[in-house]
């Protein structure tokens, strides 16, 4: 039974354990607490491993752009950062319109400072993007982590091959582990869902379910209505007709893989249709399912802003443009596995002096609603990779 269990895919497991932790929490209720080791390992080990996943992801990504490539990647490239603040922005218009709850454990003597004004938000980024790199990833100070990979990356940039081989080898080696903490996410989630749902009864359904509805609805609107904006102002042509056939032809494939890595092939085959310039294509799909995520802003932002409502913490204008900033930066280091994009949601939290303990319980909230989460999320990033090569191909042949 065990190996047939483990032969099932991610998703059938992370089902079953949901299924299997609401049955337990209603039925052997007195059993659940003895369940929340294993919730609290799973948690611990995506602490222990978020900070160098973060710097090294996001350090490799930048370090291996391409200098010097065709005047064709830059419009692309601009429509793929626009895309994710974009996104990001309306996560946030999404997030404070339907604001989530979430069922925290937070500790009763937590000292929650929300930020103040803008001079003490600019204060606070300023101070920890200049701490020590090492302290900053032993202390799982993210906003340090993603400005040293950031400053790191763009000094590699001019690197040799060799070296840029040896960061790419480094972050493959950083998802390998990752593979192996998020193949115990189905046991973690188990605990998680029996616990919680002993102590809060079915208002945890209603929670997720408000949740689920702001994350898919807002990819949604990204994915019907920013991203043919973007197209229409780049091609000046009716964009649904080519925004359809991407959705179509790699979207739909994209959400059953749930990789926009896998996806390649998909796109490649499917710009080449489109009568996108080979070299023009063969660097921005693979660069984009490096960097292009805006399923993963979408993501990020409205996990961190439920964490925020949660802890009565205010959001002001100021807030959400520095949050949204923050997650198109950090959705460009998600990793390629699956629930990538969740692990980066600390950085994100930094912004609110929201800790790391109650960073990584959102993270593990985000992994129960992954199901549907994480495969829409990879719809929309590597369907919007070949849409906006196409349509910057198509404008400049205009």
């Amino acid at each position: 039974m065990f190996s047939a269990f483990a032969r099932l895919s991610l998703v059938s497991r992370i089902i079953i354990a949901i299924f299997l932790g609401i049955g337990v929490a209603i039925f052997f209720p007195q059993v659940a607490p003895y369940l929340s080791l294993l919730g609290d390992l799973f948690i611990k080990a995506l602490k222990s491993v978020a900070p160098i996943l973060v710097f090294v992801l996001v350090l490799a990504s930048i370090a291996n752009f391409q200098v010097g490539h065709t005047s064709r990647m830059r419009p692309i490239i601009l429509m793929y950062a626009v895309g994710m603040f974009l996104a990001a922005l309306s996560a946030v218009i999404a997030s404070i319109s339907f604001p989530s709850t979430l069922f925290l454990n937070v500790p009763a003597n937590a000292e929650l400072q929300p930020p103040g004004s803008l001079i003490e938000i600019l204060k606070n980024l300023l101070l920890s993007f200049v701490a020590n790199p090492v302290v900053a990833i032993g202390e799982a100070n993210f906003i340090g982590i993603l400005a040293w990979a950031v400053i790191l990356g763009i000094a590699f940039r001019h690197a040799s091959n060799t070296t840029k081989t040896f960061l790419t080898d480094t972050a493959n080696a950083v998802n390998q582990v990752i593979r192996v903490v998020i193949s115990f996410a189905p046991i973690g989630i188990f605990g998680l869902v029996a616990v919680t749902f002993a102590d809060a009864g079915l208002k945890t359904l209603e929670s997720y379910a408000q949740l689920l509805a702001v994350l898919l609805g807002t990819m949604f609107f990204v994915a019907l209505v920013i991203n043919p904006f973007l197209v229409a102002v780049v091609t000046r042509a009716n964009p649904y007709p080519l925004v359809f056939q991407c959705l179509r032809e790699s979207g739909i494939t994209a959400f059953f893989t749930r990789s926009s890595a896998a996806n390649i092939p998909v796109n490649l085959d499917l710009a080449k249709r489109l009568g996108v310039d080979e070299s023009t294509a063969s660097v921005a799909i693979p660069l984009g399912a490096t960097i292009n995520m805006a399923g993963a802003s979408v993501t990020i932002t409205v996990l961190t802003l439920a964490a925020a409502h949660t802890l009565g913490i205010h959001v002001d204008f100021t807030t959400m443009l520095f949050l949204s900033v923050v997650a198109t930066i950090s959705a460009c280091g998600a990793s390629g596995v699956a629930g990538g994009s969740l692990l980066l949601i600390p950085v994100a939290c930094g912004l609110f002096n929201i800790s790391s303990d109650i960073a990584m319980q959102v993270v593990a909230i985000g992994m129960v609603i992954s199901v549907l989460q994480d495969s829409t999320e990879t719809a929309l990033n590597s369907s919007t990779d070949v849409l906006f090569t196409a349509a910057v191909d198509r404008g400049l042949k205009k």
